[in-house]
This record gives structure tokens, C-alpha cells and sequence, in this order.
């Protein structure tokens, strides 16, 4: 398998190299240069199977021809052997055609935890292989941070700086992060948003002298590892209800894309799905692009479901790729309009097109409250504001078929917003015990990239 670039104007790599790399030299985002297809013989073969099993299936394609193909199953298996639910990702159903996939039983209680558990494996068999180190550097809204810290935490070849808003994730993500006391994790609060935090990576790595002599690599989804360990569980939950002889309808709450992106490349793959709705809070540009063809950038409102709280989804640029017919040259007007002004406008067609597989709504706060008090007052169950923020565009758009909604994180890690929708505070799984009372450790920086690298320059230098 090889990798081009959105940008069109880097060579092709394979997946070794496409791992280490995370954002192109030239600025895009890497997809596979072809999508793997998996037949209906092959969906009734991986129907029941284990889920490590079935997840190793999905994701064989894309690291064909690499180093990481053979021991792929058992990062697999060992990643998922830290999830505490035996089904990795189980099923619940809330109503007669709803259904609750759960990605948060791993260890940070998120469904980050899914695609970072195995990255970190596959970072330390790399560089182990090539005997090298990896700067990895990452933002934050609140879920990547933590999960991202405890798959690279204490590993010997990985020096790890996490960024996040300054007062814009809840207080569990927050600890779940500056609370880690592995030498090798660094913690920085941004004076600013996520969408800063996220601008600071990028100038990052398109810094190509600080990129190279730091060996930076990514976390976040701008990363195509981090979007293909997602796919499977689509294929998972899809077969459980009935693919490849039903179709299912997935309603993914979304802010950086990546998610339901993941939802998307799983239809590449034949994965026959019938609606992909993106479900977007108050920071709605998706919905509204979605809507009207508009992609624009507002001001980032903060919101009862923070990971969320975002207005530059860095994954969108890759189904944009796919909307302008992979021409590059195109694609990359459009993103310098959108540096230059704020947003631009896609045509007719590339429009329809998005309307092929995709709905989307937009969930204010009063909505997200309301559903979570009334999920629970249904089903007894509690769910965070991020899945609530799913449930209720799920409800509000969903087609006759089986409707999915990507359950993101536990009720425990957003316990002020969820008391507050149903009297009931939901308690700390054992695996958080004494988050409140341990140290934190984080800088807080201004939003500027030069003090960035130099905060970074400085601690590598003063580690052995």
C-alpha cells in the first residue's frame, strides 16, 4: 500500500515511513493512494469473529508491503488486551432501532483510546526497527491528550508534548493528563482554543528545519494510522446488525472529522452503510457545510461537550480531496482561501456529492441537556454530553434503517454536566481512583510558535 499527500506535490510512501511522518512535507493530510475493498464473502467471514481479530482483518490492506504486516495481529491483540470489556467495543441498545457503540472502556475512558493503544505499539516496533527517536507532539480538545499520553508513556524512544486549551476541557480530562508522572510526557496549556492549538501543531510541522532536526511525529488524527484503526469497529457494529444484507446508519458526534471519517473509508471499503450522520454542537461548521456548501470559520463557543468545541477540522480536508475529484490543485486553492478569508464555498456538484453519504445537524446545549436526562430517564443509562450531542441528531435525522451512535466517552469523565441533566453524578471507574489527588505538572504558554519551540527545544535538551 502506498500514501499520497491532499497537497499532491509529495512522493509517495509506504506505511512505515507514512507512520512516522503524520503530516505531509507539503502540507496535506495522507490517504491511501487506493482503497482496499472487502466483498460480501469476506463481511460474512469476519461476522462473530473476536474483535482483534476482525479489527486485524480490516486494517491488513493498509500496511501491506511493510514492516509493521506480520506483527500487526499482536499489536493488535495487545492493545486491545487493556481494554476491560471483553468485547473491546461492545453494542447497547438503547431503543427499538437505536444502538449505543461504546468506544470508551479503554484506559482513558474514550474512544481515542481504540486507535492511540495501538499507535504507541506500532511507534515502538518502528523506531525500535530503525533504532531512532520520535518527538511526538499533539493538541488536544480533551480526549486525544490523555489517551495520547498513556500510549506513549515511559516509552524509551518517544519524548511526548501535548497541548490543550487553558480552561477549555473538563477538570477529569484535564487531570487525566497533568497528572501523569512519566519523565518522557509534557504537558501544555495554550492561552487560546483547540483551533489555536491545532494552528501551533501545524506551523509545527510545516516548519520543515524544526520538524527534521526534532524528529516530530503526530498523534492526532492528522495521522492516517490514528483514522485506519477506527474503521473497524463500523465493520463491527454493522455486521453485528445484519451487514452486508442490512444497512446501517451511523450517527458519529464530530468535531475534528477523524471519527467519521474513519465511518467514510469504511464505505470505501464496500461497508454497505446508509446514512453517515455528522452530529456537531453549537460550533457547528460541519453542520453548516454540510447544509449550505459553506465552509467558514466563527468563533469557538465553549460548551458543556469541550472536545467538540471546535471551527477548523483538520480531517475534513481529506474528504474535501474526494469532493473535488482528487485534484490537488484544487484542493489546495480551497485551503488557501480558507487561510486567507476564513472559509470558502464548494460547487453544486461537490456538494451533491457529500450529500451521497452524509447528513449532519447541529445540537445545542439545551438539546444536549435534555437528552441526557432523557436517555436516562429511558434507559437508565448515563451518557456524557458528546454522545448526547449524537443521540439527539440521530434522532432527529435518522432513516428507517438501524441507527448507531458512536458512544465517545464515559459519563465519568464529564460528571458536572451530567449531574447537572440528571441529578444522578456518575462515580469514577476504579482505574481513576486518586485523579483529584495526585500533582499535576504543565506549562502554560502563550499562543505563539516561536515560544512553542523553544519551550520544546529546551526540554530535550535538558533530557538524558
Amino acid at each position: 500500500m502506498r500514501y499520497i499527500s491532499t497537497r499532491g506535490e509529495t512522493a509517495q510512501i509506504g506505511f512505515d515511513d507514512m507512520l512516522l511522518s503524520g503530516l505531509a512535507p507539503d502540507g496535506g493530510l495522507y490517504l491511501p493512494a487506493s482503497w482496499p475493498s472487502v466483498d460480501a464473502a469476506a463481511m460474512d467471514d469476519m461476522a462473530g469473529r473476536p474483535y482483534a481479530e476482525l479489527a486485524a482483518s480490516v486494517m491488513a490492506p493498509y500496511v501491506t508491503g511493510s514492516a509493521a504486516a506480520e506483527p500487526l495481529p499482536a499489536h493488535i491483540k495487545s492493545a486491545y488486551g487493556t481494554f476491560e470489556h471483553p468485547a473491546v467495543v461492545p453494542l447497547r441498545q438503547l431503543d427499538a432501532g437505536l444502538w449505543l457503540l461504546e468506544l470508551f472502556h479503554g484506559p482513558t475512558l474514550a474512544f481515542k483510546d481504540v486507535a492511540l493503544q495501538l499507535l504507541g505499539r506500532l511507534f515502538d516496533f518502528e523506531l525500535g526497527r530503525r533504532g531512532t527517536r520520535l518527538t511526538v507532539v499533539g493538541a488536544t480538545s480533551g480526549d486525544t491528550g490523555s489517551a495520547a499520553i498513556e500510549a506513549c508513556r515511559d516509552r524509551a524512544a518517544i519524548e511526548a508534548f501535548i497541548l490543550h486549551p487553558e480552561g477549555r476541557v473538563s477538570e477529569v480530562q484535564r487531570r487525566q493528563m497533568t497528572t501523569v508522572a512519566a519523565a518522557n510526557i509534557h504537558n501544555i496549556a495554550i492561552e487560546g482554543t483547540f483551533d489555536d492549538c491545532q494552528a501551533l501543531l501545524k506551523a509545527l510541522f510545516g516548519d520543515r528545519d524544526f520538524r527534521q532536526t526534532h524528529h516530530l511525529g503526530a498523534v492526532n488524527s492528522i495521522n492516517w494510522a490514528r483514522v485506519m484503526a477506527q474503521i473497524p469497529y463500523y465493520f463491527q457494529a454493522a455486521l453485528a446488525l445484519g451487514a452486508p444484507q442490512r444497512r446501517v446508519t451511523f450517527c458519529v458526534p464530530s468535531g475534528n472529522f477523524g471519527d467519521v471519517f474513519a465511518g467514510y473509508a469504511a464505505v470505501r471499503m464496500g461497508l454497505p452503510v446508509e446514512r453517515l450522520i455528522v452530529a456537531t454542537n453549537q460550533n457547528d461548521i460541519l453542520a453548516r457545510f454540510f447544509t449550505s456548501g459553506e465552509y467558514r470559520k466563527d468563533r469557538v463557543r465553549p460548551s458543556i461537550s469541550p472536545s467538540m468545541d471546535i471551527q477548523v477540522a483538520s480531517n475534513f480536508e481529506r474528504l474535501l480531496f474526494d469532493l473535488v475529484g482528487q485534484d490537488p490543485d484544487r484542493l489546495r486553492g480551497l485551503m488557501a482561501t480558507l487561510d486567507q478569508s476564513g472559509g470558502f464555498a464548494v460547487e453544486a456538484g461537490e456538494l451533491a456529492r457529500a450529500g451521497e453519504n452524509f447528513s449532519a445537524a447541529a445540537v445545542d446545549e439545551e438539546e444536549t441537556r435534555a437528552t441526557i436526562a432523557a436517555v436516562h430517564q429511558e434507559s437508565g443509562q448515563l451518557i456524557d454530553p458528546h454522545t448526547a450531542v449524537g443521540v439527539a441528531a440521530a434522532r432527529r435525522l435518522a432513516p428507517a434503517a438501524p441507527v448507531v451512535v458512536l458512544g465517545t466517552a464515559h459519563a465519568a469523565k464529564f460528571p458536572d454536566a451530567v449531574e447537572a441533566a440528571t441529578g444522578m453524578r456518575p462515580a469514577l471507574p476504579p482505574r481513576l481512583a486518586g485523579i483529584f489527588e495526585r500533582p499535576e505538572r504543565c506549562t502554560p504558554l502563550r499562543n505563539d510558535v516561536r515560544t512553542l519551540q523553544e519551550h520544546i527545544r529546551e526540554t530535550l535538551e535538558q533530557r538524558p
